[in-house]
């Protein structure tokens, strides 16, 4: 007997099943899934949908899955080495849900996953993994034949709900406080990199991928073929983001050679000899960001070098600004 399932992705999954044998496909339409099926029922038919060819959901267990999924998908991602160990980390901390056959998964397993890594992650972080995991299982039913009885256990989990938004500015003082603690000897490249932070609003993995070959000294700018959108842009620099960027070294094709491990370790040690509290690398970000809105630049000139993707969330720094709209107003009643 044959069935059809339209997958989230479009496909079609066909599948049939004859004494306790079956084998599943994938589809982009449905005329060519109910093709396929009728001619796998007359191999039924005939005794010819055997073991060694039947693609049984029972056969590959969860950790079988994410194993595949890391290897064939994960590796073909920008994020591939974060979610790789991600990935591997379930695998060891959830042996016993990892050694599970797929067809036996349920989302209360699930469930159950996120009120326990929600003890300790952050909820960005829970919901990533519980991304992954419903991809995988995704890939798995309609690329490597698997089939899951009652739909993607993980689809129906409700993510924690993410509230990473802050408001932390640089405080008087603190930023030369940094400048300040650099150890140059150790860390060459810290201060010109936070300097090129704070003058730019790139991101730390768009300054660490920066490459000499896309900086235009003359126009004053950087390209940048890819960033964390997936969309290229162009950045403009400043004076001091071009100064910074002259004295540079030329020894490597980027202009900061440095691990984006290496540089959080290195903040770290920055910010304890410093003695700021509670703030981050994105921090830096923000605050330049800020200063753009604060300088005059309209939200979409902004939105240009800071490449948010909608005005809507770049109004978040508008509020930033009531001092001095406090201060227009007063300015405009005297006159």
């Amino acid at each position: 007997m044959a069935t059809f399932v339209k997958r989230p992705s479009g496909k079609w999954q066909a599948t049939v099943r004859k004494d306790g044998l079956s084998r599943s496909k994938s589809f982009l339409r449905r005329a060519d899934a109910t093709k396929w099926a009728r001619e796998t029922e007359l191999s039924a038919e005939r005794g010819l949908l055997t073991p060694a060819f039947s693609i049984n959901a029972s056969e590959m267990t969860l950790g079988e899955v994410l194993r595949k999924y890391r290897d064939n998908v994960t590796s073909k991602k920008r994020c591939a080495d974060n979610e790789s160990c991600a990935i591997n980390g379930f695998l060891r901390k959830c042996s016993k849900l990892a050694e599970m056959k797929v067809s036996k998964l349920r989302s209360t397993y699930f469930v159950h996953y996120r009120d326990q890594r929600i003890k300790s992650m952050k909820a960005a972080t829970v919901v990533r993994e519980l991304g992954w995991l419903q991809h995988a299982l995704d890939v798995a039913c309609e690329d490597w034949g698997q089939n899951l009885p009652q739909g993607n256990p993980v689809k129906s989990v409700r993510r924690p709900k993410i509230d990473n938004r802050r408001e932390r500015r640089l405080q008087q003082g603190e930023w030369q406080a940094l400048l300040e603690a650099v150890n140059q000897a150790r860390s060459p490249l810290m201060k010109p990199l936070l300097t090129l932070a704070l003058a730019t609003g790139m991101r730390r993995g768009e300054l660490l991928t920066i490459q000499w070959k896309h900086v235009d000294l003359e126009r004053r700018t950087v390209f940048l073929p890819q960033t964390k959108n997936g969309r290229a842009r162009t950045v403009p620099l400043s004076p001091n983001a071009v100064a910074v960027l002259m004295d540079l070294p030329r020894g490597n094709d980027r202009c900061l050679p440095l691990s984006g491990n290496s540089v959080r370790l290195a903040f770290e040690r920055l910010r304890q000899r410093a003695g700021v509290v509670d703030l981050t690398f994105h921090d830096i970000r923000h605050e330049a960001v800020s200063r753009f809105v604060e300088s005059g630049l309209s939200l979409a000139q902004v939105q240009m070098i800071s490449e948010h993707r909608d005005l809507r969330m770049l109004m978040r720094y508008t509020h930033l600004q009531t001092d001095d709209i406090v201060a227009k107003l007063a300015a405009v009643e005297q006159a």
